[in-house]
């Protein structure tokens, strides 16, 4: 077993950085001096191929209990992915399709390994045991809650109240990612404050199945690149696995209230060192500053230091001298002549349609400088031809 870190400031800051409440405060305060080697579960549905940093907020809490010597647990929702939990939601959250689910999840170990040391962790597929659960267990399971304490939640009530349609499935979700905990024996889990409901009905059914209730610690949502809640549905994220350029990119387009939020929540710089940023910042300094030294710190984090001052240097190339990047994603093309908007989805620029035709009626889209300002444009292209897409974008085109 590992030696278990009990060391009381260690711990003061687990229990406060990135940290919107904690149940039971003191019980895990005191499991933590202890020096008792606890399971900490964190559990992520595969309902996309990528994993944001939105998602690694809890990802590096849990990498902050592996590193104090507890058992952490990783746990992917294959069989919760398919049912679809809408606590964050306004809306149902369609069922997924088994292979959907299958597709998106083929490499979360891989992803979730550039954060945690995978080999020291457990991980299972939440299929092993609810897969397994008969009507007689779910209903047990399901005795434990009443209907009123379901629909009182913040966002079913709104939609209830609206007239919207709340599934019966939705009410079962709960029951579902609480029964991990129970499968686990979980001493803790970790989530975000849109997971409350989900989290305690982990310690309820523990209670039910004679185990100490599970102490939860819930860290609070941030805000992708658009200002709304970070969300792999509305294309607002910046994924671990985007490519250094990418990454780099997206935080230098990050709104500038939002870069003090990411240090402290999405990376493990110093305490000391963000507050001083955050004083450089109420003092006049550019946020563009402190932007770099974010991506910096975030690429560095997911692929090394040389990379990070490489695209901190190609920033600096591309947007302070107006130059083209040294390197970019090239596309192959099969023909000669294409229409504009096929161009920008098929070389990955944008996934729709209408995201192409925005860019382009919004003056972001070039091709070898001249702006195309049509949407239905067909245009002719020549090996090495530049399409651009907005300050970051660029694609070299190379045909046979």
């Amino acid at each position: 077993m590992a030696k278990i870190n009990t060391d009381f400031e260690k711990i003061k800051e687990l229990l406060t950085r990135g940290v919107e409440e904690v149940i039971d405060r003191d019980s895990l305060e005191k499991k933590l001096l202890s020096g008792k080697q606890l399971r900490v579960k964190l559990g992520i549905d595969p309902t996309s191929p990528n994993l944001h940093l939105g998602r690694s907020i809890p990802l590096l809490k849990l990498r902050d209990f592996q590193e104090l010597g507890h058992k952490v647990i990783f746990i992917i929702g294959d069989f919760t992915g398919v049912i679809g939990d809408t606590s964050d939601k306004e809306s149902e959250r369609p069922m997924l399709d088994n292979e959907t689910i299958k597709k998106n999840m083929k490499t979360y170990i891989e992803q979730a390994g550039k954060i945690l040391d995978i080999k020291k962790c457990e991980v299972y597929k939440n299929s092993k045991w609810l897969k397994t659960l008969n009507y007689n267990d779910v209903g047990e399971q399901a005795n434990q809650f009443s209907v009123n304490e379901f629909i009182s939640r913040d966002n079913i009530k709104r939609r209830l109240d609206a007239g919207k349609r709340v599934s019966l499935r939705e009410v079962l979700y709960p029951l579902m990612q609480g029964y991990d905990s129970v499968a686990i024996k979980a001493d803790v889990e970790l989530g975000g404050t849109d997971q409350r409901f989900n989290l305690l009905a982990g310690r309820e059914l523990q209670r039910a199945d004679g185990q100490n209730p599970q102490d939860i610690l819930m860290s609070p949502l941030v805000n992708g690149l658009d200002g709304r809640k970070m969300s792999s549905s509305w294309g607002n994220t910046i994924n671990i696995t985007d490519s250094p350029q990418d990454m780099f990119g997206k935080i230098m387009s990050l709104h500038d209230d939002l870069v003090v939020v990411y240090f402290e929540l999405m990376t493990r710089v110093d305490l000391v060192k963000i507050e001083e940023y955050k004083q450089k910042l109420k003092n006049g300094e550019n946020p563009k500053n402190i932007k770099i030294e974010l991506g910096k710190k975030i690429v560095e984090q997911y692929y090394s230091r040389e990379v990070a001052e490489q695209q901190a240097e190609e920033f600096e190339r591309v947007f302070s001298q107006k130059k083209k990047p040294t390197d970019m994603p090239e596309f192959e093309v099969k023909k000669s002549k294409m229409l504009l908007v096929d161009i920008l989805i098929e070389s990955g620029v944008t996934s729709s349609k209408s995201d192409a035709r925005r860019l382009i009626e919004q003056g972001a889209v070039r091709l070898n400088d001249e702006k195309i300002l049509d949407r239905d444009a067909e245009v002719v292209l020549k090996n090495n031809d530049i399409v651009q897409a907005g300050k970051r974008n660029f694609r070299k085109i190379k045909s046979k």
